[in-house]
């Protein structure tokens, strides 16, 4: 066997994963996992999607371009448009496999070891790993309910000069937590003045519960003269859709997309076409909005019935702010009343009561708190989302 590279010392196998391993026991309610309640897929709709592809698409079935199959990236540029996004087209994008794709092609195109990126603290723990499997220096920037503090995160910037910075403003993945609008201003002034380049990462946004978020950092650019320059935007059906297509996309300066695809010509020639032309057929049915009116009803519920659980249940152990949107529920353990206030500890107790959630330290890159954790809402219904508190408060 010959040695492995060196750069995996870099990186461990995802905390989460490990987690999984122990679910599949009976009788378990988990609150672990990141993913979308797959009875909300519309299946009668992408079938009936994939039997037109089928159909009508002899093409999907041959291989395609590495940029994307047109017509799905004419679908996203007007998916993004629909969200006012200005002067978008077809070619200012690529289609991924899913949005982790863009982001490691963000790494391959633009990380060098020794590069430091600034991130928030907590954030998505797949982008952390995959930084720094390029070699990144992966510094936090830290959050509070309005997302990214940019006072803290001006400062990081001005002392570290990092080669870029990461941020999921819209319902982050673990906090879900909402940039404000003013913080989106100040962000993308932030980028302008520093030089700073800015990733976003939206797989969430249109996961909201009652009013839409603000507009997302790409949809502002027009308001911040050479911020757009600055500025890549990753994307995702996977939480909207259906994760199985793998269809994600990544919209960047053409510099940017030129290296990122040549990058993924060598990795995977191009991403599914029969998964993006389904896709495409799907967005230009119409059944989208639709779609998505009926799981923001369902997460909106679900997300309730967990903060009226906790509350009840743990009391004064446990503080969080209820979501606007997304998946998750990001809270962290008081020790009120003697109680138990490290999330590790938590969750050993929790897996022996038969529920799961995510202690909340390994999505800090750097200053970690270990009483924070994250439990997602997405995948159990009210009535099991109630007695799955109910077994975290037996395990606290």
């Amino acid at each position: 066997m010959p040695a492995f590279a060196s750069r995996l010392a870099n990186v461990e196998t995802s905390a989460i994963r490990e987690l999984f391993k122990l679910l599949g026991r009976p009788g378990i309610i988990s609150f672990a996992g990141g993913f979308p309640d797959g009875a909300m897929f519309d299946v009668p709709g992408i079938t009936e999607a994939a039997h037109h592809v089928l159909a009508e698409e002899p093409g999907a079935l041959q291989y395609g371009a590495t940029e994307g199959w047109q017509p799905l990236r004419e679908q996203l540029a007007a998916f993004l448009k629909a969200k006012d996004v200005r002067d978008v087209a077809a070619g200012d994008l690529i289609v991924t496999t899913g949005s982790q794709q863009a982001l490691d092609l963000i790494g391959k195109t633009l990380i060098d070891p020794g590069d430091k990126v600034l991130v928030e603290g907590p954030t998505f723990l797949a982008t952390i790993q995959a930084f720094r499997l390029y070699g990144a220096e992966v510094i936090s920037a830290p959050i509070d309910a309005e997302g990214v503090q940019v006072d803290r995160l001006e400062r990081l910037i001005a002392e570290h000069r990092p080669k870029l910075v990461y941020l999921i403003p819209t319902f982050g993945n673990p906090s879900g937590a909402l940039l404000s609008l003013e913080r989106r201003r100040k962000v993308l002034e932030l980028a302008v003045r520093y030089g700073t380049f800015v990733v976003e990462d939206d797989p969430y946004g249109d996961l909201y519960f009652d009013a839409p978020p603000p507009p997302s950092l790409l949809a502002l650019s027009h308001e911040v003269p050479g911020s757009r320059e600055l500025l890549a935007y990753a994307g995702s059906l996977s939480k909207v859709l259906a994760p199985g297509l793998r269809v994600g996309w990544l919209l960047a300066p053409q510099a940017l997309l030129a290296n990122a695809v040549m990058c993924k010509q060598f990795s995977d020639a191009h991403t599914s076409t029969y998964a993006q032309a389904t896709a495409a057929q799907y967005l230009q049915s119409g059944r989208l909005p639709g779609t998505l009116a009926r799981v923001r009803t369902v997460y909106r519920a679900r997300a309730a019935a967990m903060g009226e659980a906790l509350r009840s249940e743990l009391g004064d152990a446990i503080d969080f702010t209820a979501p606007q949107g997304g998946l998750f529920i990001w809270a962290r353990l008081t020790g009120a009343g003697g109680k138990v206030a490290d999330a590790a500890e938590f969750a050993r107790r929790a897996i022996a009561e038969n529920v799961a959630f995510v202690p909340g330290a390994p999505f800090f890159a750097t200053d970690a708190d270990p009483a924070t954790l994250r439990l997602s809402f997405a995948t159990a219904d009210e009535a099991r989302i109630r007695e799955g508190v109910a077994r975290l408060a037996r395990a606290l």
